[in-house]
């Protein structure tokens, strides 16, 4: 019997994948089509581990429950990379392994091992060639000034918090974040598109076999436990799958066209489900039960759990209030098939929540404190730091407060941004905002400490004139003295015009040379490989722009590089 962390008869499996088929032999399977690598799920990850697979000679399948992208086509296409990479030295950026190392383990921690994310940094600059190789597109004009995200015409940018001073105490900063360029519809802002959709074409042309609007549901094990393939439902090419297709792309307009906890949200989120169970309907007529051979092993790679709400208030609580990020089908099905075979899951708990509030960089020059009215860090991190430490240590509770002077900078710095950046931005000033005379009165909207917040405002404004140093080492250039009146906005978790971006970022564990999942006893289960965001990586502790796909690329390519 399988030792599993839990199962599909668990009322806690929230997953329609289903319990693995053991065999004594693998001829008794009509198998359908078989190859040498069968990828399950063509993301970043996916894509990647394809490539590489085809480029070291070994036929390859893949399935995806739409035609491929992911997350990663969704993305703003950052791939984040340092270590001297060809665009970095175009720019005339200096940067070595060791230096992006010493970064970086200031936000990994001890995720992997030491010897992975310096295998992860040595490999950088040679994955961006990989890249560039396989058809995308990075451009060296640099964006100098901390941002979340840079503006139009910019490409190369800190993606990260590598301005931040206390980060630049262990290294100097570079510009890592590499934006998608494309000429054409990608140009204005290089979305994640111009990273996918190159390395698909190029996987394509080297023999990649793709059954689109294909759903793995079990995986095939032989009785010594090696993985011999996969069980799918396919829906067969032709105006059904056609019809199928354009539903589901209607469902998924539908579904981002308002975040999720936006007053009005329901109206478009229904229409979608109406969409999504009309396509259901297609599914349940016309799929095709389908075996497919792995004859070197099977790579999951199908994204992390975020859609899934239920596996989400199981395993990370504090951001079930948050909004999905990713696409509608990160239901964990890649993580459940790992574990149905007993592969072992850690950092479950681990999401990653985008507080952006620069642009504009008047909200960052701001004060952000909890509900008790403390500070409780340097409002210029990067975004998914401040949503960490407010998520993880403050009950998912912020507010930010701003000045007159600095509202009114805000409103001309956001009409400057990129049109999210400004749209944000504009909600949050002109629905979120309340402006108070006094700090007392400001104090009550939210029933936070009179004392404590009059405290916070009082050390923010000495450190700001530079009478003392600021206590979380945030430059006093970086800070203004807030004079009344007084404006405050709720970026909490469920603030209704403060949406919270989330992704989750735990997975399969496996072993960090080879990609090879690993069970219960911490043994490679043989045939098995998982990728991306269904397996714990690089990015797994705490994400920076770009990380992810970073991460992406390195493990899928690992994967092509150790098939046995």
């Amino acid at each position: 019997m399988l030792e599993t962390e839990i199962t599909p008869n668990d009322l806690k499996w929230h997953s329609e994948i289903e319990a693995a088929q053991i065999v004594s032999n693998p001829n008794v399977i009509n198998w359908n089509d078989e190859a040498d690598l069968v990828v399950i799920g063509l993301g970043g990850a996916g894509i990647a581990a394809a490539n590489e697979a085809l480029d070291q000679g070994y036929s390859v399948i893949g399935i995806d429950k739409t035609s491929g992208g992911g997350a990663t086509a969704r993305s703003g296409g950052i791939f984040y990379a340092g270590g001297g990479t060809p665009i970095q030295k175009e720019a005339g950026v200096e940067d070595s392994v060791e230096n992006m190392f010493n970064y970086l383990i200031q936000e990994t921690g001890d995720i992997v091992k030491e010897t992975t994310l310096k295998k992860f940094c040595e490999t950088s600059a040679e994955n961006t060639q990989w890249l560039m190789d396989n058809g995308v597109q990075f451009n060296s004009q640099y964006y100098q000034t901390k941002t979340s995200y840079p503006g139009a015409g910019y490409f190369l940018y800190h993606s990260d918090n590598s301005l931040v001073p206390s980060y630049m105490e262990k290294a100097s900063p570079a510009p890592r974040g590499h934006r998608g360029y494309e000429e054409g519809p990608f140009k204005p802002i290089g979305v994640g598109g111009t990273i996918f959709y190159p390395l698909k074409k190029s996987a394509i042309s080297k023999g990649l076999k793709i059954f689109p609007q294909t759903e793995a549901r079990s995986l095939v094990i032989s009785t010594e436990g090696r993985v011999l393939g996969i069980k799918a439902l396919m829906l067969p090419s032709g105006k059904i799958a056609e019809k199928h297709k354009k539903l589901m792309s209607k469902a998924e307009t539908f579904q981002m066209l308002i975040p999720q906890n936006m007053p009005g949200a329901f109206i478009p989120q229904f229409i979608g489900k109406i969409y999504v169970k009309r396509a259901q309907k297609i599914e349940s007529n016309h799929r095709e039960v389908v075996h497919i051979k792995a004859n070197k092993g099977v790579c999951l790679s199908a994204g992390g759990f975020i859609f899934n709400r239920e596996m989400v208030e199981e395993n990370a609580p504090k951001y079930k209030d948050g909004m999905p990020l990713g696409t509608s089908h990160d239901t964990g099905s890649g993580i459940r098939l790992g574990q149905s075979v007993g592969g072992k899951t850690d950092h479950m708990n681990r999401v990653t929540a985008w507080r952006m509030i620069n642009p504009p960089m008047a909200f960052a020059q701001g004060l952000v404190v909890n509900k008790e009215g403390e500070r409780f860090g340097n409002e210029m991190v990067y975004g998914a730091t401040l949503g960490d430490a407010m998520c993880e240590d403050h009950d998912g509770k912020a507010y930010l407060i701003l000045d007159q002077e600095l509202f009114a900078q805000a409103k001309e710095e956001a009409a400057a941004a990129l049109p999210f950046q400004r749209d944000s931005a504009r909600v949050l000033m002109y629905f979120n905002a309340k402006k108070r005379k006094t700090l007392p009165e400001l104090s009550k909207i939210y029933h936070i400490p009179e004392d404590s917040l009059a405290d916070a405002v009082k050390k923010y404004n000495a450190a700001a004139r530079s009478e003392t140093s600021c206590e979380f080492q945030k430059n006093s250039k970086d800070m203004k003295e807030l004079k009344a009146p007084f404006y405050i906005m709720d970026i909490s978790i469920d603030s209704a015009m403060a949406p919270l971006p989330c992704l989750t970022l735990g997975g399969l564990r496996v072993n960090e040379e080879t990609g090879e999942v690993l069970n219960q006893s911490n043994v490679e289960i043989p045939g098995l490989y998982a990728a991306g965001r269904t397996a714990v990586g690089i990015c797994s502790n705490i994400y920076v722009s770009g990380l992810s796909v970073a991460d992406c690329i390195f493990s899928g390519r690992r994967i092509g590089q150790n098939l046995n």
